[in-house]
Protein backbone atom coordinates (compact mmCIF):
# COMPACT_ATOMS: atom_id res chain seq x y z
CA UNK A 1 0.00 0.00 0.00
CA UNK A 2 1.24 3.66 -0.85
CA UNK A 3 3.11 4.83 2.23
CA UNK A 4 3.10 2.35 4.32
CA UNK A 5 6.61 1.63 5.94
CA UNK A 6 7.95 -2.09 5.60
CA UNK A 7 9.37 -3.94 7.40
CA UNK A 8 12.66 -6.11 7.19
CA UNK A 9 13.93 -8.94 8.66
CA UNK A 10 17.23 -9.79 8.54
CA UNK A 11 18.43 -13.35 9.90
CA UNK A 12 22.04 -13.55 10.41
CA UNK A 13 24.89 -10.64 9.36
CA UNK A 14 27.78 -11.88 7.31
CA UNK A 15 28.79 -10.72 3.66
CA UNK A 16 25.40 -11.59 2.42
CA UNK A 17 23.21 -9.73 5.29
CA UNK A 18 25.53 -6.90 4.68
CA UNK A 19 25.32 -6.40 0.55
CA UNK A 20 21.40 -7.36 1.20
CA UNK A 21 20.75 -4.71 4.00
CA UNK A 22 22.58 -2.16 1.47
CA UNK A 23 20.18 -2.76 -1.39
CA UNK A 24 17.55 -2.70 0.26
CA UNK A 25 18.48 0.75 1.76
CA UNK A 26 19.50 2.09 -1.80
CA UNK A 27 16.23 1.45 -2.71
CA UNK A 28 13.78 1.83 0.16
CA UNK A 29 14.85 4.75 1.98
CA UNK A 30 11.85 4.61 4.59
CA UNK A 31 11.68 0.97 5.52
CA UNK A 32 12.50 -0.46 8.88
CA UNK A 33 15.30 -3.05 8.59
CA UNK A 34 15.96 -5.40 11.57
CA UNK A 35 18.90 -7.46 11.81
CA UNK A 36 19.54 -10.50 14.07
CA UNK A 37 22.90 -11.32 14.71
CA UNK A 38 24.49 -13.99 16.82
CA UNK A 39 27.83 -12.62 17.70
CA UNK A 40 27.50 -8.38 18.02
CA UNK A 41 30.14 -7.95 15.31
CA UNK A 42 30.33 -6.07 11.92
CA UNK A 43 30.45 -8.95 8.93
CA UNK A 44 33.87 -10.68 8.36
CA UNK A 45 35.82 -12.44 5.86
CA UNK A 46 36.21 -16.12 7.27
CA UNK A 47 38.99 -16.60 5.11
CA UNK A 48 41.06 -13.54 6.40
CA UNK A 49 40.82 -15.11 10.13
CA UNK A 50 44.21 -16.72 8.88
CA UNK A 51 46.19 -14.10 8.12
CA UNK A 52 44.95 -12.44 11.20
CA UNK A 53 46.34 -15.40 13.08
CA UNK A 54 49.61 -14.84 11.16
CA UNK A 55 49.90 -11.70 11.91
CA UNK A 56 50.01 -10.33 8.46
CA UNK A 57 46.45 -8.52 9.30
CA UNK A 58 45.42 -6.33 12.40
CA UNK A 59 42.12 -7.35 14.27
CA UNK A 60 40.40 -5.00 12.66
CA UNK A 61 41.46 -6.04 9.04
CA UNK A 62 39.21 -9.33 9.09
CA UNK A 63 36.15 -6.48 9.19
CA UNK A 64 36.34 -5.45 5.24
CA UNK A 65 33.23 -3.24 5.93
CA UNK A 66 34.19 -1.38 9.20
CA UNK A 67 32.70 -1.52 12.56
CA UNK A 68 29.29 -2.49 13.63
CA UNK A 69 28.47 1.27 14.66
CA UNK A 70 29.64 2.73 11.45
CA UNK A 71 27.65 0.38 9.26
CA UNK A 72 24.53 0.74 12.00
CA UNK A 73 25.11 4.62 11.16
CA UNK A 74 25.66 4.66 7.18
CA UNK A 75 22.85 2.14 6.35
CA UNK A 76 19.95 3.20 9.25
CA UNK A 77 19.22 -0.49 10.90
CA UNK A 78 18.55 -1.97 13.98
CA UNK A 79 20.77 -4.94 15.19
CA UNK A 80 19.37 -7.67 17.84
CA UNK A 81 22.25 -9.13 19.58
CA UNK A 82 19.27 -12.54 20.02
CA UNK A 83 19.64 -16.00 18.93
CA UNK A 84 16.97 -16.76 16.83
CA UNK A 85 14.89 -19.69 17.98
CA UNK A 86 12.83 -20.30 14.45
CA UNK A 87 11.59 -18.40 11.63
CA UNK A 88 8.01 -19.72 10.85
CA UNK A 89 6.95 -19.38 7.10
CA UNK A 90 3.61 -19.16 7.50
CA UNK A 91 3.26 -16.65 9.88
CA UNK A 92 6.22 -14.62 8.88
CA UNK A 93 7.35 -14.14 12.23
CA UNK A 94 11.32 -14.74 13.92
CA UNK A 95 11.09 -15.82 17.38
CA UNK A 96 13.80 -15.45 19.89
CA UNK A 97 13.83 -15.76 23.37
CA UNK A 98 13.01 -12.21 23.50
CA UNK A 99 9.51 -13.20 21.70
CA UNK A 100 8.16 -12.95 18.58
CA UNK A 101 7.80 -10.26 15.63
CA UNK A 102 6.05 -10.04 11.94
CA UNK A 103 7.91 -8.98 9.06
CA UNK A 104 6.60 -8.03 5.14
CA UNK A 105 9.75 -10.00 3.60
CA UNK A 106 12.35 -11.89 5.31
CA UNK A 107 15.89 -13.07 4.68
CA UNK A 108 17.85 -16.09 5.25
CA UNK A 109 21.68 -15.53 5.73
CA UNK A 110 22.86 -17.88 8.10
CA UNK A 111 25.93 -18.57 6.61
CA UNK A 112 27.94 -21.82 7.33
CA UNK A 113 29.76 -23.14 10.24
CA UNK A 114 32.80 -24.92 10.12
CA UNK A 115 31.75 -29.12 10.72
CA UNK A 116 34.37 -32.00 12.36
CA UNK A 117 33.46 -35.10 13.81
CA UNK A 118 34.38 -35.97 17.27
CA UNK A 119 37.82 -37.48 17.49
CA UNK A 120 37.80 -40.06 20.58
CA UNK A 121 40.98 -38.95 22.76
CA UNK A 122 41.16 -35.34 21.85
CA UNK A 123 41.19 -32.96 24.25
CA UNK A 124 39.14 -29.64 23.74
CA UNK A 125 41.59 -27.59 24.70
CA UNK A 126 43.81 -28.93 22.16
CA UNK A 127 41.36 -28.95 19.25
CA UNK A 128 40.75 -25.96 17.23
CA UNK A 129 38.26 -25.41 13.93
CA UNK A 130 39.25 -21.87 11.64
CA UNK A 131 36.18 -20.52 10.74
CA UNK A 132 34.98 -17.71 13.05
CA UNK A 133 36.98 -14.25 14.24
CA UNK A 134 36.72 -16.22 17.39
CA UNK A 135 38.61 -19.24 16.40
CA UNK A 136 40.89 -17.22 15.21
CA UNK A 137 41.59 -15.36 18.28
CA UNK A 138 41.77 -18.52 20.05
CA UNK A 139 44.41 -20.03 17.55
CA UNK A 140 46.71 -16.75 17.78
CA UNK A 141 46.53 -16.90 21.64
CA UNK A 142 47.62 -20.91 21.89
CA UNK A 143 50.58 -20.21 19.33
CA UNK A 144 51.19 -17.14 21.49
CA UNK A 145 51.96 -19.67 24.40
CA UNK A 146 54.63 -21.01 22.65
CA UNK A 147 53.30 -24.56 23.63
CA UNK A 148 52.95 -26.43 20.28
CA UNK A 149 55.72 -28.27 19.05
CA UNK A 150 54.11 -30.46 16.87
CA UNK A 151 50.46 -30.15 15.12
CA UNK A 152 48.04 -31.83 12.75
CA UNK A 153 45.82 -30.19 10.10
CA UNK A 154 42.94 -32.42 9.02
CA UNK A 155 41.99 -31.21 5.78
CA UNK A 156 43.80 -30.57 2.85
CA UNK A 157 42.24 -27.58 1.31
CA UNK A 158 42.39 -23.96 1.01
CA UNK A 159 41.86 -23.51 4.69
CA UNK A 160 43.69 -26.25 5.69
CA UNK A 161 46.97 -25.22 3.73
CA UNK A 162 46.78 -21.73 5.18
CA UNK A 163 46.91 -23.01 8.87
CA UNK A 164 49.38 -25.52 8.29
CA UNK A 165 51.04 -22.53 6.85
CA UNK A 166 50.98 -20.30 9.88
CA UNK A 167 51.79 -23.37 12.22
CA UNK A 168 54.97 -23.93 10.20
CA UNK A 169 56.20 -20.36 9.99
CA UNK A 170 55.86 -20.64 13.79
CA UNK A 171 58.33 -23.39 14.23
CA UNK A 172 55.52 -26.01 14.64
CA UNK A 173 56.44 -29.54 13.37
CA UNK A 174 53.35 -29.70 10.54
CA UNK A 175 51.43 -32.26 9.26
CA UNK A 176 48.56 -31.58 6.69
CA UNK A 177 46.55 -35.02 6.29
CA UNK A 178 43.38 -35.70 3.98
CA UNK A 179 41.80 -38.95 3.84
CA UNK A 180 41.73 -38.10 -0.48
CA UNK A 181 44.40 -38.94 -2.40
CA UNK A 182 45.88 -35.43 -2.48
CA UNK A 183 46.18 -31.69 -1.78
CA UNK A 184 42.66 -29.31 -3.01
CA UNK A 185 41.16 -33.02 -4.09
CA UNK A 186 37.96 -30.90 -5.27
CA UNK A 187 40.26 -28.03 -7.32
CA UNK A 188 43.62 -29.65 -8.49
CA UNK A 189 44.50 -31.39 -11.39
CA UNK A 190 46.36 -34.56 -10.56
CA UNK A 191 49.60 -33.22 -12.03
CA UNK A 192 49.02 -29.72 -10.31
CA UNK A 193 48.62 -31.43 -6.82
CA UNK A 194 51.82 -33.65 -7.32
CA UNK A 195 53.65 -30.22 -7.95
CA UNK A 196 52.37 -28.33 -4.78
CA UNK A 197 52.86 -31.14 -2.79
CA UNK A 198 56.94 -31.60 -3.66
CA UNK A 199 56.83 -27.64 -3.68
CA UNK A 200 55.59 -27.51 0.19
CA UNK A 201 56.92 -30.71 1.03
CA UNK A 202 60.47 -29.06 -0.11
CA UNK A 203 60.04 -26.27 2.47
CA UNK A 204 59.39 -28.21 5.64
CA UNK A 205 55.73 -29.19 5.49
CA UNK A 206 54.95 -32.87 6.04
CA UNK A 207 52.02 -34.39 4.29
CA UNK A 208 50.05 -37.52 4.52
CA UNK A 209 46.74 -38.37 2.44
CA UNK A 210 44.75 -42.09 2.55
CA UNK A 211 44.24 -41.98 6.26
CA UNK A 212 42.94 -39.72 9.01
CA UNK A 213 43.31 -39.49 12.98
CA UNK A 214 41.28 -42.53 14.34
CA UNK A 215 41.78 -41.42 17.99
CA UNK A 216 44.51 -39.86 20.22
CA UNK A 217 46.62 -41.31 23.09
CA UNK A 218 48.92 -40.18 25.83
CA UNK A 219 52.55 -42.23 24.39
CA UNK A 220 55.89 -41.53 26.99
CA UNK A 221 54.38 -38.40 27.91
CA UNK A 222 53.43 -36.96 24.34
CA UNK A 223 49.81 -36.61 23.10
CA UNK A 224 49.90 -38.55 19.84
CA UNK A 225 47.78 -39.21 16.82
CA UNK A 226 47.06 -42.76 16.08
CA UNK A 227 45.79 -42.26 12.17
CA UNK A 228 43.66 -44.82 10.70
CA UNK A 229 46.46 -47.00 8.90
CA UNK A 230 47.93 -47.11 12.16
CA UNK A 231 50.66 -44.53 11.99
CA UNK A 232 51.44 -42.45 14.81
CA UNK A 233 52.38 -38.51 14.83
CA UNK A 234 52.67 -36.46 17.74
CA UNK A 235 50.33 -33.97 17.91
CA UNK A 236 49.96 -30.66 20.72
CA UNK A 237 47.48 -29.46 18.93
CA UNK A 238 44.92 -30.41 15.98
CA UNK A 239 43.08 -28.15 13.79
CA UNK A 240 40.47 -29.70 11.63
CA UNK A 241 40.04 -28.11 8.40
CA UNK A 242 37.31 -30.67 6.77
CA UNK A 243 34.70 -28.53 5.48
CA UNK A 244 31.31 -27.01 6.44
CA UNK A 245 28.31 -26.94 6.33
CA UNK A 246 24.80 -24.46 5.80
CA UNK A 247 23.09 -22.88 8.81
CA UNK A 248 19.67 -23.51 8.11
CA UNK A 249 18.57 -25.04 11.72
CA UNK A 250 15.98 -21.66 11.55
CA UNK A 251 14.06 -22.91 8.42
CA UNK A 252 14.23 -26.21 9.00
CA UNK A 253 10.56 -27.86 7.84
CA UNK A 254 9.43 -24.29 6.86
CA UNK A 255 10.88 -24.15 3.57
CA UNK A 256 12.48 -26.56 1.08
CA UNK A 257 16.13 -27.79 1.96
CA UNK A 258 18.57 -29.48 0.23
CA UNK A 259 22.30 -29.24 1.32
CA UNK A 260 21.34 -25.82 1.45
CA UNK A 261 18.05 -23.95 1.10
CA UNK A 262 16.72 -23.92 -2.15
CA UNK A 263 16.05 -20.40 -3.82
CA UNK A 264 14.95 -19.48 -7.85
CA UNK A 265 17.22 -16.79 -9.55
CA UNK A 266 15.68 -13.99 -7.90
CA UNK A 267 16.86 -15.45 -4.66
CA UNK A 268 13.29 -16.14 -3.01
CA UNK A 269 13.06 -19.26 -1.09
CA UNK A 270 9.90 -22.07 -1.95
CA UNK A 271 7.94 -19.49 0.72
CA UNK A 272 6.93 -16.14 -0.94
CA UNK A 273 8.60 -13.06 0.38
CA UNK A 274 11.21 -15.06 2.17
CA UNK A 275 14.79 -15.01 0.34
CA UNK A 276 18.20 -16.30 1.52
CA UNK A 277 21.50 -15.82 0.30
CA UNK A 278 25.33 -16.75 0.89
CA UNK A 279 26.60 -20.00 2.26
CA UNK A 280 23.50 -21.35 4.00
CA UNK A 281 21.41 -21.46 0.55
CA UNK A 282 22.20 -23.07 -3.14
CA UNK A 283 22.73 -21.61 -6.67
CA UNK A 284 23.21 -22.24 -9.65
CA UNK A 285 26.32 -23.73 -11.00
CA UNK A 286 26.58 -22.50 -14.32
CA UNK A 287 28.70 -25.53 -15.81
CA UNK A 288 26.73 -28.45 -14.19
CA UNK A 289 23.59 -26.57 -14.92
CA UNK A 290 22.36 -28.26 -11.07
CA UNK A 291 22.23 -25.74 -7.82
CA UNK A 292 24.58 -26.54 -5.02
CA UNK A 293 26.36 -24.74 -1.80
CA UNK A 294 28.94 -22.53 -3.84
CA UNK A 295 31.01 -21.10 -0.81
CA UNK A 296 32.47 -18.08 -1.95
CA UNK A 297 32.74 -14.62 -0.20
CA UNK A 298 32.16 -12.76 -3.90
CA UNK A 299 29.04 -15.12 -4.42
CA UNK A 300 27.24 -14.47 -1.01
CA UNK A 301 28.08 -10.83 -1.79
CA UNK A 302 26.01 -11.14 -5.56
CA UNK A 303 23.60 -13.66 -3.84
CA UNK A 304 22.99 -11.21 -0.84
CA UNK A 305 22.66 -8.09 -3.48
CA UNK A 306 20.11 -9.47 -5.70
CA UNK A 307 18.18 -10.53 -2.88
CA UNK A 308 17.95 -7.06 -1.18
CA UNK A 309 16.81 -5.64 -4.56
CA UNK A 310 14.50 -8.17 -4.96
CA UNK A 311 12.40 -7.47 -1.16
CA UNK A 312 12.89 -3.70 -1.33
CA UNK A 313 10.58 -4.12 -4.91
CA UNK A 314 13.53 -3.90 -7.74
CA UNK A 315 14.15 -6.84 -10.42
CA UNK A 316 17.24 -8.64 -9.84
CA UNK A 317 18.82 -11.89 -10.86
CA UNK A 318 21.44 -14.12 -9.48
CA UNK A 319 22.58 -16.37 -13.00
CA UNK A 320 24.57 -18.47 -11.33
CA UNK A 321 28.67 -18.99 -10.73
CA UNK A 322 30.79 -21.62 -11.08
CA UNK A 323 33.56 -23.37 -8.72
CA UNK A 324 36.90 -21.34 -8.17
CA UNK A 325 39.47 -21.35 -5.52
CA UNK A 326 42.16 -18.89 -5.47
CA UNK A 327 44.79 -18.49 -2.76
CA UNK A 328 48.38 -17.37 -1.82
CA UNK A 329 50.38 -20.09 0.45
CA UNK A 330 54.04 -20.69 0.91
CA UNK A 331 55.48 -18.35 -1.49
CA UNK A 332 53.03 -19.77 -4.10
CA UNK A 333 49.64 -19.22 -5.96
CA UNK A 334 47.08 -21.51 -6.71
CA UNK A 335 43.77 -21.14 -8.62
CA UNK A 336 41.08 -23.53 -9.64
CA UNK A 337 37.89 -23.26 -12.03
CA UNK A 338 35.47 -25.60 -12.58
CA UNK A 339 35.04 -29.14 -11.83
CA UNK A 340 38.23 -31.59 -11.72
CA UNK A 341 37.02 -34.34 -12.26
CA UNK A 342 35.54 -33.59 -16.03
CA UNK A 343 37.79 -35.07 -18.90
CA UNK A 344 38.77 -33.50 -21.80
CA UNK A 345 41.70 -32.50 -24.14
CA UNK A 346 43.66 -31.13 -22.45
CA UNK A 347 46.06 -27.98 -23.25
CA UNK A 348 48.97 -26.69 -21.20
CA UNK A 349 51.78 -24.07 -21.18
CA UNK A 350 54.74 -23.33 -18.85
CA UNK A 351 56.44 -25.27 -16.62
CA UNK A 352 55.07 -26.95 -12.78
CA UNK A 353 58.48 -25.78 -11.62
CA UNK A 354 58.35 -22.40 -11.22
CA UNK A 355 56.60 -19.03 -13.10
CA UNK A 356 53.39 -19.55 -14.90
CA UNK A 357 51.73 -22.49 -15.49
CA UNK A 358 48.19 -22.95 -16.92
CA UNK A 359 46.41 -26.20 -17.68
CA UNK A 360 43.32 -26.14 -19.22
CA UNK A 361 40.20 -29.02 -20.19
CA UNK A 362 38.34 -28.48 -23.05
CA UNK A 363 34.94 -30.24 -23.65
CA UNK A 364 32.45 -29.55 -26.03
CA UNK A 365 34.09 -26.31 -27.41
CA UNK A 366 33.70 -25.24 -23.50
CA UNK A 367 36.67 -25.05 -20.79
CA UNK A 368 35.35 -27.32 -18.55
CA UNK A 369 37.94 -26.69 -15.83
CA UNK A 370 41.86 -24.71 -15.66
CA UNK A 371 44.52 -24.74 -13.03
CA UNK A 372 46.61 -21.75 -12.84
CA UNK A 373 49.98 -21.45 -10.90
CA UNK A 374 51.83 -18.63 -9.71
CA UNK A 375 50.51 -15.84 -12.01
CA UNK A 376 46.94 -14.89 -9.76
CA UNK A 377 46.65 -11.82 -11.96
CA UNK A 378 45.32 -14.13 -15.11
CA UNK A 379 42.28 -15.22 -13.25
CA UNK A 380 39.83 -12.89 -13.85
CA UNK A 381 40.29 -13.10 -17.14
CA UNK A 382 40.40 -17.08 -17.39
CA UNK A 383 37.29 -17.16 -15.68
CA UNK A 384 35.46 -14.61 -17.78
CA UNK A 385 36.10 -16.55 -20.35
CA UNK A 386 34.67 -19.52 -19.42
CA UNK A 387 31.64 -17.85 -18.37
CA UNK A 388 31.01 -16.31 -21.29
CA UNK A 389 31.32 -19.78 -22.73
CA UNK A 390 29.03 -21.57 -20.37
CA UNK A 391 26.45 -18.33 -21.70
CA UNK A 392 26.64 -20.15 -25.54
CA UNK A 393 28.94 -17.38 -26.53
CA UNK A 394 31.50 -18.20 -29.34
CA UNK A 395 34.24 -16.37 -27.39
CA UNK A 396 37.10 -13.86 -28.70
CA UNK A 397 39.39 -12.42 -26.21
CA UNK A 398 39.44 -8.59 -26.29
CA UNK A 399 42.66 -7.27 -27.49
CA UNK A 400 43.55 -5.90 -23.82
CA UNK A 401 42.83 -8.64 -22.58
CA UNK A 402 44.83 -11.11 -24.99
CA UNK A 403 47.50 -7.86 -24.37
CA UNK A 404 47.30 -8.49 -20.17
CA UNK A 405 47.76 -12.79 -21.37
CA UNK A 406 51.01 -11.66 -23.29
CA UNK A 407 52.20 -9.54 -20.71
CA UNK A 408 51.98 -11.91 -17.69
CA UNK A 409 53.88 -14.66 -19.87
CA UNK A 410 51.07 -16.72 -21.69
CA UNK A 411 52.58 -16.68 -25.45
CA UNK A 412 50.56 -15.59 -28.69
CA UNK A 413 50.83 -18.85 -30.21
CA UNK A 414 48.82 -20.48 -27.00
CA UNK A 415 46.22 -18.24 -26.45
CA UNK A 416 45.63 -18.75 -30.50
CA UNK A 417 45.29 -22.63 -29.99
CA UNK A 418 42.87 -22.39 -27.22
CA UNK A 419 40.45 -19.91 -29.67
CA UNK A 420 40.86 -21.97 -32.52
CA UNK A 421 39.82 -25.20 -30.23
CA UNK A 422 36.78 -23.48 -28.83
CA UNK A 423 35.94 -21.39 -31.94
CA UNK A 424 36.67 -24.08 -34.67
Amino acid sequence: MEGEVMNYGIVGFGTAGYHAVKAIREYDKTGRIVVYGNTGKAPYNPMLTTYYAYGKLTYKGMFPFGDLASIQKELDFTYKKEQVKKVHAGSMTVETEEGSERYDKLLISTGARAFAPPVKGLLPENALLMRTVEDAERFKERLGKKDVKSAIVIGASMVGIKVAEVLHKNGVETWLIDLAKCIFPLAAYPEVAAAIEERVEKQGLHLKFGATIDHMKVENGQQTAVLTDAAKIPADLVVLCIGTRAAVETVQGEVEIKRGIVVDDRLETSVKDIYAAGDCCEGKNLESGETQIIGLWANANRQGRAAGINMAGGDARFEGNILHNITHFMNMDFIGFGDNRIQGEVLECGSLEEGLYIRLVLQEGRIAGANIMDSYQISGIIKNYMLRLFSGERAVLPDYQRGMLIKAGLPAEFIDRIEEKING
